[in-house]
């Protein structure tokens, strides 16, 4: 797989990113074509990238806007969780009665989870919403710009088990590149994962990044026959 790099003149990392969100319809099949279930409960994910701390990246990716320093907030699920036990994700969560539309639920999700301030967020604009049949919900991914980053920490351990801020380029890299594969009953699901920071990212969370790289045109060749072993 790979995607089309841009022309990077004066281009940056924050003047894609808010080129896609403006754009209104970052999805290709692979997500815009997801079944849903019959009632989905709204949901909203914080998709939060910016130059975040002072650990840069171990590469330099082939496209120009992305720097070494360009990371994205993740944190992993604890454990004990019923749903998606340990899995990386990014913040995020329902809908509340008292939320006003899914950007106030990204955001409040991501202050509650990683103790962000939201305050040093720009909104570049909501995505379209992706269906996930298997929880019954329908996701609004919120892309935003860390314009004055905050300290992120895990904030209650029965929800999180780490917080941390992933290098964009190390994301990108094809050698930290592959597929998942959960093979049940004679069938088999594959999808996107990425492997950073000690972490396998896979499911619904690699493929937005994946869907969303290939939008910006920052995706690099990669090998989509190479299977990564599921997290135990």
């Amino acid at each position: 797989m790979s995607g089309a790099p841009a022309s990077s003149g004066d281009r940056s990392a924050r003047a894609d990113l808010a080129a896609v969100a403006a754009s209104g319809a970052p999805w290709d099949a692979r997500l815009r074509d997801l079944p849903s279930s019959r009632s989905p409960r709204a949901a909203a994910v914080l998709m939060l990238f910016g130059v975040l701390d002072a650990l840069p990246a171990l590469r330099d990716a082939q496209d120009a806007a992305v720097s070494r320093d360009l990371d994205v907030l993740l944190l992993a699920r604890a454990t004990t969780l019923r749903a998606h036990p340990g899995q990386v994700a990014f913040p995020g969560g329902r809908l509340d009665p008292g939320d006003d539309g899914p950007v106030a639920a990204a955001l409040r999700e991501a202050e509650e989870e990683t103790g962000l301030d939201p305050s040093g967020v720009e909104v570049l604009g909501a995505l379209p919403a992706v269906p996930l049949e298997f929880s019954g919900h329908l996701v609004t991914p919120v892309l935003g710009w860390w314009r004055h980053p905050s300290p992120v920490r895990v904030v209650d351990v029965a929800e999180s088990a780490d917080v941390f801020r992933a290098p964009v380029a190390d994301l990108l890299d094809p050698r930290n590149r592959g597929v998942t594969a959960i093979r049940r009953g004679g069938q088999e699901w594959r999808g996107p994962a990425f492997e950073v920071a000690g972490q396998v990212v896979w499911g619904f969370t690699a493929g937005l990044l994946d869907a969303l790289f290939d939008s910006l045109g920052w995706t690099e060749p990669w090998d989509d026959e190479r299977e990564l072993p599921l997290p135990a």
